[in-house]
């Protein structure tokens, strides 16, 4: 599998050799879902936090005596049918969603995805994108020549200072690091851009 490799001009430079171990895989769409389910319900934070009766203040003394009143007896009005009473099997910030999913399931997923994206020829590649100082513009004019239509997922190296800060202020751009690219990201931007250092960084960090 190829991809077109461009220099930072827009202009085609050829192409680079995408490894097969990585975008060459075939797996089931329960697969990817898995996945996907599997890093957002993780994402998920715990923030509704309700109190039990025994948690809510005040209420110590019994509401009225317990005969002759002619009303139903009630022991304290922190019970929860009381208005501002406890919250009986509510929500506590103590939850835990988190799940669990083998590596090589995640990897499996993550590679059918890549692979999916190689074949429909939204993988593309730059030899380097250098400034002096970043400039948004530049790069947006970079991403109109190499005809994407939509948004990009930009996955640079960690020594592209100027290429990180460049992406990250365009609405239709996002930049990551190699092994940071996930199932929410891919599906989410149309098109993928590799510069030539991520992309061996990707392969080298994913041995066959």
């Amino acid at each position: 599998m190829k991809a077109p490799l461009y220099n930072q001009n827009g202009e085609k430079k050829g192409d680079v050799t995408l490894a097969a171990h990585l975008f060459e895989i075939k797996a089931g769409e329960g697969l990817v879902h898995l996945y996907l389910n599997y890093q957002r319900t993780n994402q998920r934070q715990t923030i509704s936090n309700t109190l039990s009766k025994g948690e809510v203040r005040g209420g110590g003394k019994k509401p009225w005596r317990q005969k002759g009143t002619g009303r139903a007896r009630q022991g304290s009005i922190r019970n929860p049918h009381w208005k501002g009473g406890g919250v009986a099997f509510g929500p506590k910030k103590e939850a835990n969603f988190e799940k669990m999913m083998p590596k090589q399931m995640r990897r499996a997923a993550l590679f059918a995805i890549l692979s999916s994206k190689a074949k429909d020829g939204k993988i593309i590649a730059l030899d380097k994108f250098e400034l002096e100082k970043p400039k948004s513009k530049t790069f947006a004019e970079l991403i109109k020549k190499l005809s994407v239509n939509r948004d990009v997922l930009v996955v640079g190296g960690r020594e592209e200072d100027m290429l990180k800060k460049s992406v990250r202020n365009l609405e239709n751009a996002k930049i990551v690091l190699p092994t940071y690219l996930n199932p929410h990201d891919l599906l989410k931007y149309e098109h993928l851009l590799f510069t030539e250092a991520a992309l061996k960084q990707f392969e080298s960090t994913y041995k066959a």
